[in-house]
């Protein structure tokens, strides 16, 4: 069971690092059909519709299971331009579906890890990591999310996703990341 749900989130993982690349387009994940898509839609309510199914698979992937404390599966990340923590407009359309569906999915926590890249001191980095996700909870807190369903940590430059000394490395570690919880 561990096995796969492990082998999903990977999967899961290797999507959104696609969609964030530009590879695919959101709405090829997400099963828009081009018929859909030509129904009249605005383009943000495509890319809303998009984001939308995406959750939907990824959080569907863990319900019905009790997911523990260090396997949270990997829903969304927020990027943050460096030395900032405020967020960007790119994000947003992510952020409307997550709250989306965590309106429709009420009995369902989070918890938004915040990150940064390797440049600066820890210090620094751990205060600006706990920015970040401030930033993410409170944006979610604007769009109706209960804060205690919320919680919070940093880890500064502590979980790269990149180890790599270039600016796209340290873009991609500069984030937000939103995981399932355990929450009650």
């Amino acid at each position: 069971m561990l096995k796969k749900i492990i082998y999903s989130l990977t999967v899961l993982s290797m999507i959104f690092l696609l969609v964030s690349c530009g590879a695919l387009k959101k709405s090829q994940i997400a099963g828009v059909s081009d018929v859909e898509e030509n129904k009249g839609l605005t383009e943000a309510d495509k890319e809303a519709l998009a984001w939308e199914k995406i959750w939907e698979k990824a959080l569907a992937q863990g319900e019905g299971v009790k997911l523990s404390s260090d396997a949270k599966a990997d829903v969304n990340d927020v990027l943050f331009d460096y030395d900032r923590y405020d967020i960007r407009q790119d994000a947003r359309p992510a952020l409307n579906a997550a709250a989306s569906y965590l309106h429709k999915k009420r009995e369902i926590n989070i918890v938004i890890e915040g990150h940064s890249d390797e440049r600066g001191t820890n210090e620094y980095n751990l205060a600006l990591g706990e920015k970040r996700a401030r930033a993410t909870k409170n944006y979610l807190r604007s769009l109706g999310i209960s804060p205690s369903r919320v919680d919070t940590v940093t880890y500064g430059e502590e979980k790269p996703l990149c180890s790599n000394s270039v600016e796209s490395c340290w873009q991609r570690n500069r984030r937000s990341s939103i995981k399932l919880s355990d929450l009650d």
